[in-house]
């Protein structure tokens, strides 16, 4: 299934702002951002096809997959 997944902040450096990539049926937010090297603890915000989501969201053929990193300040 194609999955286009777009990064946000720091979670872009090293890697990409958007991208086309396929993955199995049945892969989960989760799943792909273990592929990309992300830690779940990195991550503030998950959104599918613009609304926010679980982790574990199961993902489906055309989804778009956000992934915002956490925001520090102080």
């Amino acid at each position: 299934m194609k999955i286009t997944v777009k990064l946000f902040a720091t979670l872009r450096i090293g890697r990409f702002k958007q991208e086309d990539r396929d993955y199995p049926d049945g892969f989960t937010c989760q799943q792909i951002a273990e592929d990309l090297g992300i830690k779940v603890d990195e991550l503030g915000i998950v959104l599918v096809n613009g609304h926010h989501a679980s982790v574990d969201h199961v993902l489906s053929d055309g989804d778009a997959l956000s992934f915002l990193a956490l925001v520090g300040g102080g």
